[in-house]
């Protein structure tokens, strides 16, 4: 079945940091590079991008070990992947870090290949600008003669300048290296790596690898190829990393174009974490765009965070997986869970223009599932979006659905912020379909409707049928009518019955 949704566009407002200086080493002034990505890959608006890295550390996964050497932190926009990052960032949260080595990947400059080295200034953010340790930075060019000093690879390059705004609240005092890697021969990655590592022997130094893993499979291949990835970079096995990498692309997955963007930026920094004494990979956290509310899951792009350590012992958490679930009963507390789910999905999306990941929800929530989310206002309908596939988790589907109803429904305008706190959320979890043959297969108040007549469809949600008091020729010809057909067309169209489990916000929440 079709997801009766309308495309929903989140509109970030666009914004940049203007040209800055910052004073290093007496008066010298020294420039700024401004901030590209802005109300692009992360909120404009300071309030919101510190509020929004609140939000993402205070559901993150707990730290694992002390004092990470490494961490592999996802860049892509913070509504898809900033949880993911947070969990990787929560790692390090603990430690003094003087200075923090960004390694980012190459996306926009076309022929690039080697190192950039970011060796003066500063990088410039909605909260404030973190100075670049040019010393270091002039002690790697000369540690590593191939590397160089190119201003425009850093210009329109996210990988970097995204990770910037955590260490800005973690680690407030830090100095940052930045570095572009992009390197095909992972010999010269690894070098490069050891180089790094030569410069930051007795710093009190953190290491950010910036990658995000496979690009645009369908959300099975993607969960598949993405824990084997994962699970080969947490080994510290630089030819293991490697084979994986090349053989999986062999294999040729629709629509797999990569699976890692930043492959040399992890081998670098892996080969950079073991010349420093690490020995220990450890997966925190996965997700990909499709396991997030505002994304699909016909093509996706998956997120993991690992953290690599000198060793002892660690117990890596459960990876964000989705699963597929068999017996399927929600109990009053996973209920609960969901109807707090969406409305935090809402409220964060207005407080911080990005959304939470559906997170210890229950295990049903995890189940595929198909759900309509419904807004009332006064006991009014206010909003009313679902979708009746079974291709994604449940809790995904809630969160999704509730911005959808928010803010897509072409019925209403869309929901202001001032509103929230009246509106109650009612959400339906809905059974797998069933053709009927006939009209007298329905059962009103137990059944919800599909009809489908051509190219022309519509539902109606069980409680349709209670809350109007139709009969059930009124109640079909209004369900016509809704497709777009003439009433009584549904003596000869496709019929297909689901039923609900339905529950709602109590009056005062």
């Amino acid at each position: 079945m079709k997801e009766i949704i309308c495309c929903f566009a989140l509109l970030l407002l666009i914004g940049s940091c203007r040209g800055q200086k910052i004073e290093t080493h007496g008066s010298k002034e020294k420039p700024v590079k401004p901030a590209a990505f802005a109300g692009k890959f992360y909120p404009a608006d300071s309030t919101k991008l510190r509020a929004a890295i609140k939000a993402f550390l205070a559901d993150a996964k707990p730290a694992v070990a002390a004092h990470p050497v490494a961490i592999i932190v996802p860049h892509a926009g913070y509504i898809f992947s900033g949880q993911i990052a947070a969990d990787a960032y929560n790692q390090t949260r603990n430690g003094d870090y003087e200075l923090v080595a960004v390694l980012g990947t190459n996306h926009t400059t076309a022929g690039f290949e080697g190192a950039s080295v970011y060796s003066d200034g500063g990088f410039g953010t909605p909260l404030g600008t973190s100075a670049v340790d040019d010393s270091t930075a002039n002690e790697l060019l000369t540690a590593y003669p191939p590397a160089t000093l190119d201003i425009a690879v850093h210009e329109n390059e996210h990988s970097v300048e995204v990770q910037i705004p955590f260490i800005q609240y973690l680690f407030p005092n830090a100095r940052i290296l930045p570095i572009v890697v992009s390197e095909t021969d992972p010999g010269n990655c690894a070098a490069f790596g050891r180089a790094l590592a030569g410069v930051l022997k007795n710093r009190k130094a953190l290491i950010v690898a910036s990658s995000d893993l496979s690009h645009y499979p369908r959300f099975e291949d993607a969960v598949r190829i993405d824990s084997a990835s994962l699970e080969a970079i947490a080994s510290l096995d630089m030819d293991r990393m490697v084979s994986h990498f090349r053989k999986t692309i062999r294999q040729r997955v629709p629509q797999l174009s990569t699976c890692a963007c930043g492959e040399a930026p992890i081998i670098a920094a892996v080969a950079a974490a073991k010349e420093l004494g690490a020995s220990k990979g450890t997966i925190i956290s996965y997700s990909n765009s499709g396991y997030n509310p505002a994304g699909k899951s016909d093509q996706v792009v998956g997120y993991g965070a690992v953290v690599i350590t000198e060793g002892g012992q660690t117990l890596p958490p459960e990876p964000d997986t989705a699963i597929s679930g068999t017996g399927f009963k929600l109990d009053p507390q996973e209920k609960s869970a969901l109807l707090k789910y969406a409305r935090k999905t809402l409220e964060q999306i207005f407080a911080t223009e990005t959304v939470p990941l559906p997170r210890d929800l229950g295990s049903m929530a995890e189940a595929r599932r198909g759900a309509f989310v419904t807004l009332r206002k006064g006991g009014e309908l206010r909003g009313c979006i679902g979708s009746m596939t079974d291709d994604r988790p449940l809790g995904t589907v809630v969160g999704a659905m509730a911005l959808h109803a928010a803010f897509n429904d072409p019925r209403f305008p869309p929901l202001r912020e001032s509103e929230l706190k009246d509106v109650e959320i009612e959400i339906s979890v809905l059974t797998p379909f069933k053709e009927v043959h006939g009209a007298e297969e329905i059962v009103l108040g137990r059944d919800g409707v599909v009809i489908r007549k051509g190219d022309r469809q519509a539902v109606f949600l069980p409680q349709v049928a209670t809350e109007t008091g139709w009969d059930k020729e009124t109640f079909l010809d209004q369900l016509c009518n809704k497709a777009g057909l003439i009433s009584g067309d549904w003596k000869d169209a496709q019929l297909f019955t689901f039923q609900a489990d339905v529950f709602a916000e109590p009056a005062a929440h």
